[in-house]
């Protein structure tokens, strides 16, 4: 039951026990949430241009998924309110937005919540919360004790550095974690993987100097497409979202030839996208160097063709 793992993240958050639930990964939460609350003639609604598997998991449980636009590659929170209907059970959020690396603010957050009907649940997923610089993130603890229909997943996939473990965590409704312990396979965690969740949250060293790598780094990239002609979208998170338009394939591709892998977006329905991870310092040279050598060319073409 993870238990020494769960009173510690309820005395982190203030909240109790029972409000707290441990993964297997984030990941985890977001399939049963859709297991739990989603069946055919039901909807689940997301945002366009966010992390896929909020969409494979309402399809997954055989409900209509209904997809929101975008506002500036940010959640448009009132789009997803426009589309909320008497059967709309389920609501993922990412924030910040994964991969566009935008957030919306605690405002924003608290006025959709309230308009959003009590039986729908609505997944707040912080996995890049700790790389925020926004002063105005949502305070979702508070948010929480607020509204009973909010459902926070965090992980210690990112800022924690335990990925390969897969251990992530919820904070919610005891009514609604009780049915997820029901779903749950028996022993959905290891004992190493909760062991070092509970070291990590007390490594505050270790945080402190990632997120401060993080926001220099992050800073210098966004610096060097813009000097090679790329405009990068404001992050919130440890990667950045940048539109190279129908060359961002050949590009992705020729990066890989280099050694330098970065993610493109095809897969996500943004094929002229890619998602570029803020790595150390050394790894960012390497990068913004093959940029430098290989965009160029794909730049003068595009021209070409536009021309």
């Amino acid at each position: 039951g993870s238990k020494a793992l769960r009173e510690k993240l309820a005395a982190r958050h203030g909240v109790k026990p029972e409000e707290t639930f441990v993964a297997l990964g984030s990941s985890e939460i977001i399939d049963l949430a859709a297991r739990a609350l989603l069946r055919p003639g039901l909807e689940g609604i997301t945002s366009e241009k966010s992390y896929a598997p909020y969409s494979l998991a309402i399809r997954a449980a055989g409900a209509e998924l209904v997809l929101a636009p975008m506002r500036g590659y940010t959640y448009d929170l009132t789009a997803i309110a426009r589309r909320m209907t008497p059967r709309t059970r389920l609501v993922y959020l990412a924030n910040p937005n994964n991969p566009t690396g935008t957030a919306f603010g605690h405002d924003e957050l608290d006025q959709f919540l309230g308009e959003a009907l009590p039986h729908i649940l609505v997944v707040l997923d912080e996995a890049y919360l700790h790389y925020a610089d926004r002063k105005d993130m949502p305070r979702a603890e508070e948010l929480h004790r607020k509204h009973g229909n909010l459902l926070i997943v965090r992980t210690f996939s990112k800022v924690y550095g335990l990925a390969g473990l897969r251990i992530g965590y919820g904070i919610g409704a005891p009514e609604v974690l009780s049915v997820f312990r029901q779903l749950k396979t028996p022993f959905n965690t290891s004992v190493v993987a909760q062991v070092a969740a509970i070291a990590a949250l007390d490594d505050t060293e270790h945080v402190r100097r990632s997120v401060e790598t993080n926001r220099v780094e992050r800073r210098r990239l966004i610096a060097g497409l813009e000097r090679i002609g790329l405009q990068a979208v404001p992050s919130e998170t440890n990667f950045v979202f940048v539109e190279m338009g129908p060359e961002a394939p050949r590009v992705c591709e020729e990066l890989l030839r280099r050694g330098v892998i970065v993610r493109p977006l095809g897969w996500m329905g943004l094929p002229g996208a890619a998602r570029i991870s803020v790595g150390r310092p050394e790894e960012n040279d390497r990068f913004l160097a093959a940029m430098g050598e290989i965009w160029p060319a794909h730049a003068a073409k595009r021209e070409l063709a536009e021309r």
